[in-house]
């Protein structure tokens, strides 16, 4: 095998791409090296179509190996099982930028699969898997206009930080990864904490710069390695065919389609589709989804029409205008916070649990994050849709919708210690045409905020839509619906409050965006955020209530001298299986000593609170406490001051007049008040109630 290594400078770390090293059967491959970071990567196509595949079958899979990080997996099994959410959506964000550069008339099947061999903590296998798709598929025969390049960015104290270290990210405001072509943007993914447009936009540009060189670099590895690109059977429309469709129908299906009602749209559809088929099936008696794809061509064209050349959206809107808006909070009784965002016909029930951090999500995965204390789950229902689809779980648009809504929402969270909680959010839509991630921020902001969440602002979240020509004419538009999402060239959407962006994502059909294309979205999502949360969020909850629900659970922490956690614990967690038991609550130690109480009844976490404290304070002589008599001796009382401390109160010691016997003056299970009198170098405790009888009559 013919073996050829490459380096270039990549943000001020050396980037080195092997080709041909392995994996002579694939399409193409390569390794990429960026420290101690080494991800393998490898394109294929299938010879040919499966029959009867009407789209582009593309398939982008990151693998995380936990040998990577010299770990064996913790399953039954002791193997990888399925991807990590975490793995999920790197191969989401592979896929979009990829996927546009491939003919839309190609109908072979293609797979991109990056393998992770390697990794530290300061270069992005992320990254990495990024670039080795690039070199993978243009130094295959496959068909694609590449190559793309993505890179990550920082911002720290307001300096622009290019493929970030560990320590960086950890202090940055900015969490960006940017791909681009030579020319063009043609993927965003961002959290941020409150970061405002203009900054985001150069760090964009200043991204893009470092992309250019990269993919120079990538275009010289291809001219030296790269094969021919193999011919394909391309599946463009019979010309003919579309051209008496539209002429026969355009206007019927103008009629149709122009309404605020996806519901009325489809039933208006559903008599010419049958027209058309009852027409033209004939002429393609092997073949009818020829037909469906030229019906879907034209309403593309009619409703694209419209938008860049009559400015005229499906339901009548203003290109900045939003649909109507309405918002409700507190809809369910039992549950800690609800919330119901309606967008037109978009409409997401949020729904927030608090919970100890026991409950935490635990992470087992490459790279350093163990475990998360917030959590966002979104489901998508047939029926939000009109169809009757079983349901099988989240799939990959569901996970990433969720992960874009939690990253949204994160940055105004507060933290542990201002409020002791795992949270979870679960976003049910309820009806869906259009943008349906965003509603979920918005509904989410609400049930946080009904919760008693004090997070630091409300976030609201919207999608701005795009048509281009081949001249190079485009339009944008706010809130965009279903169809327009549909037949558009992008969705661009943009979470944040009222001070700064949180949260992006971008998807596009097109080969890029252009800085002007991308400066106008993001202006015109700042304008309609604050719209949404200053006159639809506030006005039904301005603020987060200012105590959480009686039916989630109330939380007291203590802090415990790490030597201390011992005598909490109690042997074989007797002491703090006893505590939980008597007050019906559920304790948190973690390593540092943190100690969470948690329970229903206020009054008991607070008084399970009050007997840690007086087990992790050491007795002091002279002080007094009320104990619990615990065992009673010929010559005294053991008397508890404390779970786990105990000292003797010697029958001399126990009443100003003589005393017979121990038992006439108390029995086992007695409250009784006493003195700390000594504590001898053994750490025996000497008790006096007489002492403390005597002081407390003073």
């Amino acid at each position: 095998m013919n073996c050829k290594k490459y380096s270039i400078d990549f943000a001020g770390r050396e980037v080195e791409v092997e080709v041909g090293k392995t994996s002579c059967m694939a399409g193409g491959s390569c390794w990429v090296r960026y420290g101690d970071t080494v991800v393998m990567t490898h394109a294929t196509m299938a010879n040919k179509p499966r029959e009867g595949v009407d789209f582009f079958p593309l398939s982008v899979e990151y693998e995380e190996k936990l040998y990577a990080v010299g770990k064996i997996p913790g399953s039954f099994l002791k193997r990888e099982g399925k991807p990590s959410e975490h793995a999920v959506l790197v191969s989401r964000s592979i896929d979009r930028p990829i996927r546009p550069f491939f003919p839309k008339d190609m109908r072979n099947d293609v797979s991109v699969v990056s393998t992770v061999l390697s990794t530290d903590i300061d270069n992005s296998p992320e990254v990495c898997a990024m670039l080795g798709a690039a070199v993978s598929l243009c130094v295959s025969s496959i068909p694609w206009n590449g190559p793309i390049v993505g890179i990550s960015v920082g911002l720290i104290g307001g300096e622009i930080v290019l493929n970030p270290s560990q320590k960086e990210r950890e202090i940055s405001d900015l969490d960006l990864t940017v791909a681009g072509s030579r020319d063009k943007i043609v993927m965003i993914e961002a959290g941020a904490k409150e970061v405002c447009e203009d900054k985001i936009l150069e760090c964009i540009a200043v991204a893009h710069e470092e992309i250019k060189k990269m993919v120079e670099f990538v275009n010289k590895i291809t001219d030296e390695c790269g094969k021919n690109k193999i011919a394909y059977e391309s599946k463009q429309l019979p010309s003919e065919i579309f051209e008496s469709i539209k002429s026969d129908f355009c206007e019927q299906i103008k009629t149709a389609l122009y309404t605020n009602d996806k519901n009325e749209r489809d039933d208006n559809m559903r008599p010419i589709v049958e027209s058309i088929h009852k027409k033209y099936d004939s002429q393609f008696e092997d073949d009818c989804a020829v037909l469906d794809e030229c019906i879907y061509k034209l309403q593309k064209e009619i409703v694209r029409g419209w938008l860049l050349n009559e400015k005229k959206r499906v339901d009548g809107r203003e290109m900045d205008q939003m649909r109507p808006l309405s918002c409700e909070v507190g809809l369910i009784p039992r549950v800690h916070g609800s919330g119901l965002f309606t967008r037109g016909q978009t409409q997401v029930l949020s729904v927030a649990t608090l919970g100890s951090f026991a409950e935490e999500q635990r992470l087992d995965g490459i790279d350093e994050k163990t475990a998360k204390r917030y959590i966002h789950h979104y489901n998508f229902p047939s029926y939000s849709v009109g169809e009757t689809r079983a349901s099988r779980g989240p799939g990959r648009r569901e996970i990433g919708h969720g992960a874009l809504a939690e990253k949204a929402l994160i940055p105004v969270l507060p933290d542990e210690d201002e409020f002791p909680y795992a949270i979870r959010v679960v976003s049910e839509v309820l009806s869906s045409n259009g943008s349906t991630s965003q509603a979920s921020i918005c509904g989410s902001t609400l049930a946080l905020m009904d919760a008693g969440v004090p997070i630091k602002a409300p976030v609201a979240g919207i999608s701005c839509g795009l048509i281009t020509d081949d001249d190079g004419k485009f339009m944008t538009m706010i809130d965009i619906q279903g169809l327009e999402d549909f037949f558009g060239d992008m969705d661009f959407k943009v979470g944040g409050t009222k001070n700064g962006v949180t949260a992006i994502q971008v998807d596009i059909k097109v080969d890029g965006l252009s800085m002007e294309i991308i400066a106008q979205a993001l202006e015109k999502t700042r304008k309609a955020r604050i719209h949404i949360i200053e006159n639809v969020m506030e006005p039904v909850i301005s603020r987060p209530r200012g105590e959480v629900s009686k039916y989630a659970p109330k939380v007291e922490s203590v802090l415990v001298p790490v030597e201390k956690i011992k005598d909490v614990i109690g042997s074989n967690g007797k002491v703090v299986q006893k505590i939980s038991a008597d007050y019906d609550v559920k304790i948190d130690i973690e390593e540092d000593g943190k100690t969470y109480i948690l329970g229903i009844d206020a009054d008991n976490v607070r008084a399970a609170r009050e007997v840690i404290e007086s087990i992790i304070l050491d007795p002091v002589v002279g002080a007094i406490y009320r104990g619990k008599v615990v065992r009673i001796m010929n010559f005294g009382a053991f008397v508890e001051i404390a779970p786990g401390k105990e000292g003797l109160v010697h029958i001399s010691k126990l009443d100003f007049n003589r005393v017979g016997s121990v038992s006439d003056v108390v029995k086992e299970g007695d409250q009784i008040f006493v003195k700390v009198t000594d504590i001898d170098s053994q750490g025996r405790i000497n008790l006096s109630r007489k002492d403390a009888m005597a002081e407390l009559r003073k």
